[in-house]
């Protein structure tokens, strides 16, 4: 059982109202060694401006020396780097990222496991403290948000490092949960707007639910001492479905509770039959036999082909197995299905050609 605390921030990592989270997380080590993981931000241009910020903060608002950990390229990184870099992260006992890509920091560590070594690190009685777009990755599923709010992409999920899984939270994180910088458009939701969200949700295998957390507030989870608390100006909340729990401010749940929350199944959607389990055919067949699954079948094959072009693996025989899906659909007067279908594959970029030689595609602009 991890002896440590794995520490999710909405936002506002180094804003006055977090300083105070950051000050009492420190002062229950008794030789800090804080690191700071640069890879969330490793794409922008900015790099050693931002890390120097980082390090200036905990230096001055903190009196700790941030020790910068660099690793913003897997591809490229050596064996020996790659190596160093887990070592580094293993030793640290303040293990700090914040801002930057989700799907960027997602696409650099799920190759090295870091889960494993954040982990080592909170069974040591250490602390991971993950804010904004870092906060994402710790969940099962982890939303692309560049991709879905700027990119304009169909919401899909990308599998996560799911460190909250391994402290027995089966759940999707959402930092910025409360964000309203939108003002007359929705940007909750970590600027997903929560309509989309629940598009999302209606994804997710049942036994993982949201874990949304408010900007400016922490959420701190004590997995030895079986307590979960919430610190800072807003709130979290536990989400499934329509269903909600609200954890306020500097309130303190066990975790025994939100377990018991995220392993209850809503009754009404009991009787569907669970499709996240099945492979791409399986998925594909149960499509062509229609009836109440093929919506949530067809979703999950839909998700599995935008999960294998950001990964860059089995992209092509996915598209291809909903392109056949959709033939075998046409054929059976279910045009409903097959539009949704070619409405997807528009969305996320695949241009549809249906020819006398049969349909054809590729990748348009």
């Amino acid at each position: 059982m991890a002896k440590g605390k794995l520490v999710i921030m909405g936002s506002g990592e180094t804003a006055p109202g977090m300083t105070k989270v950051h000050r009492e997380l420190l002062s229950g080590l008794d030789e800090v060694r804080a690191v700071n993981l640069d890879t969330p931000y490793g794409f922008q241009l900015n790099v050693p401006q931002m890390t120097q910020k980082l390090v200036d903060y905990f230096k001055v608002s903190l009196q700790t020396d941030l020790k910068p950990l660099s690793f913003i390229n897997y591809e490229k990184s050596s064996g020996v780097e790659r190596e160093l870099f887990r070592q580094s992260v293993r030793e640290a006992n303040y293990v700090f990222a914040g801002p930057g890509s989700p799907s960027f920091a997602l696409a650099q560590w799920k190759g090295l496991d870091l889960q494993e070594d954040l982990l080592h690190v909170l069974d040591n009685g250490g602390v991971v403290c993950f804010s904004s777009a870092a906060a994402l990755t710790l969940g099962a599923y982890t939303a692309p948000i560049y991709e879905i709010y700027k990119a304009g992409a169909e919401p899909y999920w990308l599998e996560g490092l799911n460190l909250m899984g391994l402290l027995g939270i089966n759940c999707a994180v959402i930092p910025h949960f409360n964000n309203a910088e939108g003002q007359d458009y929705d940007t909750s939701c970590c600027y997903l707007g929560l309509e989309r969200l629940e598009i999302l949700e209606k994804q997710l295998p049942d036994s993982i639910r949201t874990f949304g957390i408010e900007e400016h507030t922490a959420a701190t989870i004590e997995q030895d001492a079986n307590k979960i608390s919430v610190t800072g100006k807003g709130c979290a909340h536990l989400r499934y479905g329509e269903s909600s729990t609200t954890f306020s401010e500097i309130s303190i749940t066990s975790i025994q509770e939100i377990k018991l929350q995220t392993n209850k199944l809503k009754s009404e959607d009991s009787h569907l039959r669970k499709v996240s389990t099945l492979s791409p055919l399986e998925l594909a067949g149960v499509v062509e036999q229609g009836g109440e699954n093929a919506i949530s079948a067809l979703t999950q094959l839909v998700f599995l082909s935008n999960q294998s072009f950001a990964n860059s693996t089995g992209f092509s025989e996915l598209v291809t197995l909903l392109i056949e899906t959709r033939e075998q659909l046409k054929a059976a007067s279910n045009y409903q299905l097959a539009d949704y279908i070619r409405d997807s594959l528009s969305k996320a970029g695949i241009k549809i050609s249906d020819t006398s030689n049969g349909t054809k595609w590729t990748i348009g602009i």
